[in-house]
């Protein structure tokens, strides 16, 4: 016999033998513990009680913190309990030490040996040892005997935090001597009791399975502490083994946790689910499943061991069942395994289970023809029970995952009763029908198991016998039971290799489209884990042959019909008047098969070209009838219920309706859906409920003169629900033109804007089209268009093309950018699709392209003109909404002051006095213009954080320059724009280098960052370098609109003064040199600027002339460098002033 065999089977027998004789804590008397029940323990024997001695002593002597009186009266029966018991005293003894000296003398120690090494002798606890630990403990005192018990348990704990995993077993007098265990125990559960900081308990289990009886300990531990019993469990658990067969100490380890388990069998299922969790001990978790199984053994049922296995085999966690499985690819790798090895166990009693089913009488005569003409319900084959039917098909699947999944081997025995079980002839029910189909399945999956011409007999009788009997099956269980045509088939198939008519028959025979159409249809929460990637492979099954020697092999996908009858009653795209003959989970899983299906239809294209296969896309028709928006947020709500379904159509979502998932319309979901509309709703009144849509109508009807009544049915509006809603739109919508004309209350227009809202969390795609074509301009004589979901996919700049009024009402206008920034999205995955689903319809390479090595260029070409289409579409919808926010000429008339955000902020600040006609007028920050512009610069900055690249190329388009004092300080995110404005200024047109300095000079008082300040340095050379080659005329076209740049440089960067003093004075010289042969002598001008450079504060007075600010001196030249140099002048009286007065 093998060394390793002999050591194996001689640490077992140590395992088994060195606790047989000791007594452990019963059922019984732990239960009374956990609740302190004092009637119970005073009926335990001495033997029991004095296990648990040291918990009900320190219960007696301790100042309780329950001072109840029925309490003191326990306590009372405590006292009488113990005052007979002899060994009271000597635990009282042990309580009367100073444990706070104890505990200061380990911590030195604990320090010491940390110092020393691990392996020190010394020993501040216990110091001159004369005898050995028995006799030291014999002979000592409680003090003593309590420093002893610390010393030896530390020096363990100590090992075993060093030991980095390895098992190691300890020999110890004071834990192996069977005369002092109980004064040992006592000792070690006091200890534990007093000092938990230094002993935790978890600490204090894992060392005791490294010494001799160490189960035992452990249990009288944790029976005087009780309510640590799961804190023990999981912690050895957690810090066991993967595989606890594998060493001693696995099996040590299990065997401590099993003993715990019998000591409160009632926590014994909660410990095995602490090692499924954990994946560790897979040994233990069977072991605790036989004990569980043989205490509630039943007959006729599923027995728990069966469903425990099954569970882990074929459950959804790869880890567990990846887990489970080298436990029993391990447990068959041992040479001989002994009954002591967990998985002998488990195989025996599956076995057992087995063959306690099985007929007990069975002919051996096979059926002669002769007996063809007995009745169909009589059999010379003695069958299983009905009521074994269920638990004959749960052990036929768990030993197929046991030898599919496991690779579990039978023995001649197991294979010869699994045969056995196959062939029996069960009763016609469908249960039966399940289970002949079950045997039927292993055998082809295991056709090993058949090895002897007895057996191969004893198949083919039943297989006979399955074919005569499929008839009366079908007709008694009414269940179809074609045993002989899909035996016959396979058969046929299966001899000639004809794969893709086994793939037809298993299509046919199982009906995949309509059966998994059924499961869509009935599924209920919660969903099951498995029907997400039932769905994805049905949809790859759909694109994908299952055999390339026949491409047609695939299945068919469910028609629009079909989907549109899950959502019958849905009346007008979002409306959510569902039929509830099919629940919102069935609504939700046909949703996210077509999403997944037009994806996956998208992925494939060139692979389904190139196998010359189109399948059917859904039509835009149908999604439009589906309410996308209306299933996702009842998915937010049942998230638990789901598993990953919510998770899955937000992603779905995000790729292919984009616009469906801004983020504005998620925030304002959570508004609309949370505390403030319960409260709302709270003030619903019967009055708010009666408002007809037909009212409604009456009262927009009235606006002109009336206003009160639709103001009041609208506020009463608000306080429904998104659902409640839905019958009002076509009336809100349709009413929009008339809130446009002059003197509509304010709060009308926002209160419909705020309807609009809500409805938009529930019906966006059939909102949006409603609003886009009731805001159409009305010309006279002329039939409006009315647009349809796809035109505006196609082209999202018809949104502003609405009427001239809106862009002038803030509440209407940002629902028009709402519905812009959907669009924008739409289009891209619009024409992103659109791309994939016509590759198959563009020529061949080999047509288009005639150079070799450029096959690729095709798919570059279209997907670059696919993003200049978007880029030019967004870069027009940016064009028109900055050309918005300009004055018109008639705003203009009227006073009202084109300037910025910036510059009219500026003047509120540094206003001390109030102005009336700021106040009565437009032309101030409260006006329609000023909210418009404001609603704008929020969706250009959304843009441009987005997408850059719209910012950089509106800005290399320019636009007119009175707009950047808005731009930049209503756009957060303009200071993007340094990071391309050197490349602006190196254009060569110049009107985009005035305009990248003009910006610039924008940007500096915005942002003076020394980003910025390099930008300033760079366009002050650039211009010091256009000096010197532009000619006079482009000189003046240059210079006079981008000179009062240099002034916001120098308000911006200080340091950048002396470089742009130096650029005006060698500008007003190159201009001074070119009408020097003129009559008028400009020289005086270049004189006083040079003096100005010199010497600023002698000409600060002269600077606060009004005649220097504004630029009256001089100016009757119409000479180009005379006005120029003029200009000069002002741009550096500015810069005096700004810099004396400190600005």
């Amino acid at each position: 016999m093998p060394a390793s065999l002999l050591l194996f089977i001689d640490q077992q027998t140590v395992i088994m033998t060195e606790c047989t004789s000791l007594q452990f804590v019963s059922p019984f008397a732990f239960e009374a513990m956990q609740k302190v029940d004092v009637v119970c323990l005073a009926s335990l024997s001495d033997p029991e009680l004095r296990l648990l001695l040291p918990c009900l002593v320190r219960m007696a002597l301790c100042a309780p913190a329950d001072q109840s009186q029925s309490w003191a009266q326990d306590k009372k029966l405590i006292l009488r309990l113990l005052s007979g018991v002899e060994a009271v005293n000597s635990i009282v003894a042990l309580l009367s030490v100073d444990f706070h000296a104890l505990e200061q003398d380990a911590s030195k120690e604990q320090q010491l040996r940390h110092k020393l090494g691990g392996g020190s002798g010394e020993s501040i606890l216990v110091s001159q040892l004369q005898h050995g630990l028995t006799l030291e403990f014999e002979h000592s005192d409680s003090p003593r005997r309590l420093r002893l018990v610390l010393s030896e348990l530390l020096a363990i704990m100590n090992k075993v935090s060093e030991s980095n995993g390895e098992f190691f077993f300890k020999s110890s007098e004071l834990f192996e001597s069977p005369v002092y265990l109980e004064e040992a125990a006592d000792v070690l559960c006091i200890l534990q009791a007093e000092l938990p900081s230094l002993l935790p308990i978890v600490d204090v289990a894992e060392a005791l399975l490294h010494v001799r009886n160490g189960a035992w300990f452990l249990c009288l531990l944790v029976a005087n502490v009780p309510d640590s019993f799961n804190e023990v469990c999981r912690g050895l658990i957690k810090n066991g083994e993967r595989q606890d067969e594998e060493s001693l100490g696995g099996r040590r380890r299990t065997d401590a946790l099993r003993f715990l388990c019998k000591m409160n069998p009632s926590q014994a299922l909660k410990v095995r689910g602490m090692v499924v969790e954990e994946c560790h001990l897979p040994g233990l978790g069977v072991a605790l499943t036989l004990d569980h199984t043989k205490n509630e053994a039943c007959e006729d049922g599923v027995s728990d061991l069966v469903c425990f296995v099954s569970g882990l085999l074929l459950g959804t966690n790869a880890k567990v069942r990846t887990w489970f499985g080298t436990f029993i690819r391990n447990g068959q790798q041992r040479k001989r395994e002994t009954s002591s090895s967990v998985l002998w166990q488990m195989r025996r009693q599956l076995l057992l289970e087995l063959m306690g089913i099985l007929p007990t009488v069975r002919s051996t005569r096979i059926v002669e023809e002769a007996d063809v003409d007995m009745e169909p319900n009589v059999s010379v084959y003695s069958g299983l029970k009905e009521e074994h039917v269920v638990k004959a098909s749960a052990l036929l699947r768990l030993y197929c995952a046991l030898m599919g999944i496991a690779g579990l081997k039978p023995t001649e025995e197991e294979a010869e009763q699994l045969l056995q079980l196959m062939t029996s002839r069960p009763p016609a029910t469908p249960a039966g029908v399940r289970f002949v189909s079950l045997s039927f399945c292993m055998l082809l999956a295991f056709s090993t198991l058949v090895s002897t011409p007895e057996q191969e007999q004893l198949m083919v009788v039943w297989l006979s016998w399955m074919i005569k009997e499929e008839a009366y099956f079908e007709s008694t269980s009414g269940v179809s039971a074609s045993f002989g045509e899909m035996l016959l088939l396979v058969a046929m198939y299966f001899h000639s290799n004809q794969l893709s008519a086994i793939i037809d028959l298993v299509c046919s025979t199982l009906g995949m489209k309509d059966w998994i159409y059924r499961q869509l249809c009935e599924t209920s929460t919660p969903l099951h884990p498995q029907l997400l990637p039932l769905i994805d492979v049905y949809i790859n099954s759909i694109l994908t042959p299952a055999s390339k020697s026949n491409p047609e092999a695939t299945n068919q996908p469910v028609t629009e019909q079909e989907i549109l009858n899950i959502f019958q009653g849905v009346i007008g795209g979002d409306n959510i008047r569902l039929n509830q003959r099919f629940s919102i989970t069935a609504q939700l899983l046909v949703l996210y098969y077509i999403l997944s299906y037009e994806e996956a239809l998208l992925a494939n294209t060139k692979t389904l070209a190139a196998m010359q296969r189109k399948p059917k896309s859904y039509s835009s028709s149908l999604m439009d009838q589906i309410p996308i928006k209306f299933l996702i947020r009842q998915a937010q709500g049942l998230q638990q219920e789901l598993g990953g379904l919510h998770s899955a159509l937000l992603r779905l979502l995000a790729t292919n309706y984009p616009h469906l998932c801004i983020v504005d319309d998620w925030i304002c979901e959570e508004e609309i859906t949370g505390t403030d509309a319960l409260l709302r709703r709270m003030l619903l009144t019967n009055n708010a409920k009666n408002h007809s849509p037909k009212q409604l109508q009456e009262a927009f009807s009235a606006v002109p003169v009336n206003h009160t009544q639709v103001m009041q049915i609208i506020e009463h509006l608000t306080l429904l629900s998104a659902s409640e809603l839905i019958p009002y739109v076509e009336v809100l919508t349709s009413n929009m033109s008339q809130l446009l004309n002059s003197g509509v209350p304010r709060r009308i227009l926002q209160t419909v804007n705020k309807l609009w809202m809500v409805l938009n969390t529930v019906m966006p795609r059939r909102l949006w089209v409603m609003t886009v074509n009731a805001l159409q301009p009305s010309i006279k004589f002329v039939r409006q268009q009315k647009y349809t979901q796809n035109d505006l996919m196609i082209d999202p700049l018809i949104v502003l093309r609405c009427d001239q009024r809106v862009h002038r009402c803030p509440p209407l206008m940002d629902i028009t950018l709402h519905m812009l920034n959907g669009y924008l999205l739409a289009s891209k995955a619009y024409l992103s699709a659109h791309l994939k689903e016509t590759e198959q319809d563009r020529p061949s390479q080999n047509n288009t392209i005639g150079l070799v090595g450029q096959t690729d260029a095709p798919e570059v070409t279209r997907e670059e003109l696919k993003n200049a289409l978007l880029a030019a579409q967004d870069s027009a919808a940016v064009q028109i909404l900055l050309e918005i926010c300009l004055p018109t000429e008639e705003e203009k008339a009227n006073g009202v002051n084109p300037d910025s955000l910036l510059r009219n902020v500026q003047s509120v600040i540094t206003t001390s006095a109030p102005n009336k006609g700021m106040e009565e007028g437009e032309d101030n920050l409260l006006c329609n213009l000023r909210e418009v512009q404001c609603l704008i610069c929020c969706l250009l900055h959304q843009m441009y954080i987005a997408d850059p690249n719209i910012a950089k190329l509106v800005h290399f388009q320019g636009y007119p320059c009175e707009l950047l004092p808005l731009t930049v300080a209503g756009i957060p995110s303009m200071h993007i724009c340094l990071d391309f404005i050197p490349e602006l200024i190196a254009q060569p047109e110049l009107e985009k280098q005035i305009f990248a300095i003009q910006l610039l000079s924008h940007l500096c008082i915005q942002y003076a960052l020394p980003k910025s300040l390099s930008v300033a340095r760079l366009a002050v050379n650039v211009m010091g370098t256009l000096l010197t080659v532009l000619t006079q005329a482009k000189r003046y076209a240059f210079f006079m609109p981008t000179l009062p740049s240099l002034v916001s440089f120098c308000r911006a960067f200080p340091p950048l003064y002396e470089d742009i003093m130096s650029l005006l004075i060698q500008i007003g010289q190159v201009c001074a040199s070119d009408v020097a042969t003129q009559t008028r002598d400009i020289d005086p001008i270049i004189t006083r600027l040079q003096q100005i450079k010199e010497k600023p504060s002698g000409w600060s007075q002269i600077c606060k002339d009004s005649s220097y600010k504004n630029g009256s001196r001089d100016t009757g030249s119409m000479d180009p460098d005379v006005q120029l140099c003029h200009c000069i002048e002002r741009t550096v009286i500015e810069i005096i002033n700004m810099s004396v007065s400190g600005i």
